[in-house]
C-alpha cells in the first residue's frame, strides 16, 4: 500500500467515524448532545474534505472537475447510503426487522454497485 492511500484511508476513516459519531449524538434524543453533534459532524466534513486535498497533493493530481457524471455518483452514492441508514433504524428502532434487513441489502447491494460504476468492468 503506497503512503498517500494509507493516510487517505487513516483520515478518511476518522472523518467518518467523526461525521457519524456527531451524526449520532444531534438526532438522538437520548444523548441530549444536539450542538455538540452538530460540531463533531461539522469536524468530520471538513477532515473529510482536507483529505481529498492531502491525497491529491500527495498523489500530485488535480482535484477533480465536475461534471454531470460525477454529480449523478455522489447523489448515487448519498442515496445508497441513506438506504443502508433506514434498514439499520428499521431493524434497531423500530424492530421491523424483516423489512430492515430488506432495505438495509438493498442499501448493500446498491454501495457495491458503485464499484463497477467507477472502476468498470474489464
Amino acid at each position: 500500500m503506497k503512503k498517500s492511500n494509507f493516510v487517505a484511508l487513516l483520515m478518511g476513516t476518522i472523518s467518518g467515524v467523526l461525521f457519524a459519531l456527531g451524526m449520532c449524538m444531534a438526532l438522538l434524543p437520548e444523548w441530549n448532545a444536539f450542538w455538540e453533534g452538530v460540531i463533531f459532524g461539522g469536524i468530520g466534513m471538513i477532515l473529510g474534505a482536507i483529505t481529498v486535498l492531502v491525497w491529491c497533493k500527495m498523489e500530485n493530481k488535480k482535484m477533480p472537475k465536475m461534471s454531470g457524471k460525477i454529480l449523478f455518483r455522489i447523489i448515487y452514492s448519498v442515496l445508497a447510503v441513506l438506504i443502508l441508514g433506514t434498514g439499520m433504524c428499521l431493524c434497531l428502532v423500530w424492530e421491523m426487522f424483516v423489512w430492515g434487513t430488506l432495505v438495509g441489502l438493498l442499501g448493500i447491494v446498491m454501495l457495491i454497485a458503485l464499484i463497477p460504476m467507477i472502476k468498470g468492468i474489464k
